[in-house]
């Protein structure tokens, strides 16, 4: 027999709401040090994960004391009030933060299991209830008396244990294959930077990019012609594709175009094993193909030689980010144009060392290939159990 559901108001969950009490901070040296406690803010928080971990900093023990008079403990959940909003973390360590801005810690009740707390929180009708809180036109904020005001839905505190048990290891194993895809680059970039930087042969030839691969840019076709675009048509990617999928490889964009609109736009179709750079808005992103694609303007793509190989560019492009970047120009944004990117200068390797490299990237490629789309289908799963889960429209015992 399925429990009891009921609606609760946060301020009868939440035991103990943390804010940000600090002073307005100041340059390293002021309230930032090198090492230390690290500070997360807003900004350091998306759904599920802690992110920007270049960009945390950190404060000394003194301002730590001085600034949390309420530690965060494990098992309180982080939530984002302000740019961005609603963003929501787990906090499962033992490690002692600094709360920065724009961030509240939530602490539970005993009644309430904070895993399944923090699910909730996750929910579109959680979010739009938050949002229906907010205040400002600008930049939307919520204020701690609006956020206490909300509430979730929940049923008796076994079944709350076993819904969100279900729904963490789920996430558990996405975790476990993104750090092992994690791994697996740094294997292959720790070869690449031994093979053809710490050990590159004085003999082998200096060329450009176009000595690796074709550069190839792309193309918007005309948005005011509704028959360029389909929901299952030709592959097109753009900067905002790479900047929401941060796998290494990429099959489709949120939209595709028709063959009619590839024919009239000068955009390119490009095989598997494209490496995809993007050009602007930001520059830097880089991926995979792993099937035909197209871009649009905001990519030079590389389409590897066949001596060459997918691997080696790949890394290339990696390792020549901030040389790429430093060549760009324009007044209103940055961008690499076709002519820039295909002056780049490159070494070009013997094709024995290559074959070497590429024989030994091509099975951890597919291996994280293979990750990549089991962490596919896990958020799948995952985000269609979610709602029914948290409504009460499905059981545990359902899924049995």
């Amino acid at each position: 027999m399925k429990s009891e559901w009921k609606y609760v108001p946060l301020n009868e969950v939440i035991d103990l709401v943390i804010d940000y009490r600090g002073k307005t901070p100041k340059k390293l040296g002021g309230d930032w040090s090198n090492h230390g406690y690290r500070a997360l803010s807003a900004k350091n928080i998306k759904t599920g994960e802690i992110v920007q971990l270049e960009n945390i900093r950190y404060v000394d023990s003194n301002l730590y004391k001085k600034w949390m008079k309420d530690e965060i403990q494990r098992c309180d959940i982080l939530l984002t009030s302000e740019a961005p909003f609603g963003e929501v973390y787990y906090w499962d360590s033992d490690e002692k933060i600094v709360l920065s801005q724009r961030l509240f810690a939530l602490r539970c009740k005993a009644e309430f299991y904070p895993p399944y707390v923090y699910h909730y929180m996750t929910t579109m009708r959680f979010q739009a209830e938050l949002r229906s809180r907010a205040t400002g036109t600008t930049v939307t904020g919520l204020r701690q008396p609006e956020l206490l005001k909300c509430g979730i839905n929940c049923p008796e505190y076994s079944e709350q244990v076993v819904i969100a048990d279900t729904l963490s290891t789920i996430e558990k194993r996405i975790a476990i294959n993104k750090t092992i895809n994690h791994n697996l680059e740094q294997q292959c970039f720790a070869l690449y930077r031994h093979l053809f930087i710490e050990e590159a042969m004085p003999e082998w030839e200096t060329g450009t990019i176009v000595d690796l691969g074709e550069v190839v840019g792309g193309s918007t076709p005309s948005k005011a012609k509704v028959e360029y675009y389909a929901e299952q048509g030709i592959a097109w990617i753009t900067p905002k594709d790479l900047s929401i999928n941060k796998n290494k490889f990429i099959s489709r964009g949120a939209e595709d175009i028709t063959e009619l609109g590839l024919r009239n736009s000068s955009a390119q179709l490009m095989p598997r094993g494209t490496a995809l750079f993007s050009s602007r808005a930001p520059i830097g992103y880089i991926a995979i193909a792993n099937g035909e694609v197209c871009t649009n303007q905001g990519f030079k793509s590389v389409i590897p030689k066949k001596s060459v190989g997918t691997a080696f560019v790949y890394f290339f492009l990696k390792d020549n980010i901030q040389t790429i970047e430093s060549m760009a120009s324009g007044s209103t944004f940055k961008e690499v144009s076709g002519s820039i990117m295909k002056s780049i200068p490159a070494i070009i390797p013997d094709v024995h060392t290559l074959t070497i490299f590429n024989n030994a990237c091509a099975p951890i490629f597919e291996q994280q290939e293979l990750l990549e789309q089991e962490n596919a289908h896990l958020v799948m799963l995952r985000d269609t159990l979610l709602p029914h889960l948290m409504s009460g429209e499905l059981s545990i015992t359902d899924l049995c």
